[in-house]
C-alpha cells in the first residue's frame, strides 16, 4: 500500500506557520540557550531571578539523546509529549479534519482515543475484539480502504485486557493501510514480546507511543514519548505548544533513564508479583476467570463485580471496575508485595462475609 504523508495532513496544518519562540530564533550554539553558560539572555522576557526562571528546551534535546542511546533510535525520530495523551491528541490534530475524517479503534481498549476523537470532532469507528481479544481481520477489511479513515489505533499490550495483539495483524495493518497506524506501547516493558521500535523505519506510517508512567514509575511527571518518521515529527513539532514539557519534568525523566538497574529490578518484582497474584486469586471461588496479562495488571472476571468493588472500597482498596467494557470484571493493578497482601486479606474477608449471608 503506497503511503503519501502529505495527502493525509490537514490542509491548515500544511499551511501552518508555527509559533517561533525566542529559543527557536537564537542561532548560536544549539546547547547554549539551555545551559546559559556565557551568554546574557534578554530575548524571552524571563525574570532574571530564581532557579527556574528560564524557559525549558522546547525540543527536549538532552532527554531525546538519552532515549536515543537507550533504544538505538535516532533523536530525529523522537517526540516528547506532556504524557502519552498529548502524543495521541496531536495525531488527531495533524491528520484528522474535524467533522469529516474518522479513526478506528478495537474495543475494549484505552478510553482516551475515544475522548480525543470527541474533543477534535472526529468520528470514531469501534470494532469489537474477538473472544480472545484479538483483531477480527474480516471486519477490519470492511473499513480499511475507507478514504476518510485516517488513523488506526492499536494498544498492545492492551488496556484493560492485558494481552498483546498478534504481530501478524499489526504488520498486516501497517502494510495495507494507507493512513497512520498508531501503536500504543504503554505497557511494553512488562511483556515477553519485543517492542516494535526495532521495525519503526520499516513502516513510514507507524507512530509508536511509550510512556514514563508505567514501567518507569514516573506517572507524576507526565512525560510521554512518540517514535515516528522525521517527516511526521516535523508536523508534530509544528502543532505542539512551544514549551510543552517543563524543565523539571525533562530533568526527572533523564535521571530516571540513568538508573537502569533500579528500573529493571522494579519491573522484575512487578512481574513476580503478577505471577503470584494470578496464582493466589485463582483460589477464591468467586473468581471465574483471570485473563492472561502482559501488563502490570490483571483483568479478573468475578461473580459479582459491583459487590466486590464496593466491598474493597470499604476496606480502602481501590481497584478499577471494568464491567462496562468486559462483563463482571475488575482490573487489579499489581502493587508492591505488602499491598498485594492487603488485597488478598480483603478478598479472604469478602469470602467470610459471603459465607455469613
Amino acid at each position: 500500500m503506497k503511503f503519501a504523508l502529505k495527502n493525509l495532513i490537514r490542509p491548515n496544518i500544511l499551511a501552518l506557520k508555527p509559533y517561533s519562540s525566542a529559543r527557536d530564533e537564537f542561532k548560536g550554539d544549539d546547547d547554549l540557550p539551555f545551559q546559559h553558560g556565557g551568554n546574557l539572555f534578554l530575548d524571552a522576557n524571563e525574570n532574571p531571578f530564581n532557579n527556574h526562571n528560564r524557559y525549558p528546551d522546547p525540543y527536549q534535546r538532552e532527554l531525546k539523546t538519552a532515549l536515543s542511546e537507550r533504544n538505538n533510535i535516532s533523536a530525529d525520530r523522537i517526540f516528547i509529549g506532556n504524557g502519552s495523551d498529548e502524543v495521541i491528541d496531536i495525531a488527531l490534530r495533524v491528520f484528522c479534519n474535524p467533522g469529516k475524517d474518522k479513526i478506528l479503534t478495537f474495543i475494549p481498549t484505552y478510553g482516551m482515543y475515544k475522548v480525543s476523537a470527541a474533543i477534535n470532532d472526529v468520528e470514531i469507528l469501534q470494532q469489537p475484539l474477538t473472544e480472545d481479544f484479538q483483531i477480527d481481520r474480516t471486519a477490519l477489511l470492511e473499513v480499511i480502504d475507507d478514504k476518510s479513515l485516517k488513523i488506526i489505533f492499536l494498544c498492545s499490550p492492551n488496556n484493560p485486557t492485558g494481552n498483546t495483539l498478534n504481530a501478524e495483524d499489526i504488520e498486516f495493518i501497517c502494510r495495507n493501510f494507507s493512513g497512520i497506524v498508531f501503536l500504543d506501547e504503554a505497557y511494553i516493558d512488562f511483556a515477553d514480546t519485543p517492542s516494535w521500535l526495532a521495525r519503526l523505519e520499516e513502516f513510514p506510517n507507524l507512530i509508536i507511543s511509550q510512556t514514563f508512567s508505567k514501567a518507569q514509575g514516573k506517572a507524576a511527571i507526565r512525560v510521554g514519548v512518540g517514535y515516528m518518521s522525521p517527516e511526521i515529527l516535523h508536523f508534530y513539532n509544528k502543532v505542539k505548544p512551544p514549551y510543552n514539557v517543563s524543565a523539571l519534568n525533562q530533568e526527572a525523566a533523564v535521571r530516571q533513564l540513568e538508573d537502569y538497574d533500579t528500573f529493571t529490578l522494579n519491573v522484575y518484582m512487578i512481574l513476580q508479583q503478577r505471577k503470584r497474584m494470578e496464582k493466589d486469586l485463582q483460589a477464591f471461588d468467586f473468581v471465574k476467570k483471570i485473563y492472561p496479562s502482559q501488563a502490570n495488571f490483571l483483568l479478573v472476571e468475578v461473580s459479582d463485580a459491583d459487590a466486590l468493588y464496593d466491598f474493597l472500597i470499604s476496606k480502602n482498596i481501590i481497584v478499577r471496575n471494568r464491567s462496562k467494557e468486559v462483563k463482571n470484571t475488575l482490573r487489579f493493578t499489581i502493587g508492591a508485595a505488602h499491598e498485594n497482601d492487603e488485597v488478598l486479606q480483603a478478598l479472604q474477608a469478602y469470602t467470610a462475609a459471603k459465607a455469613l449471608v
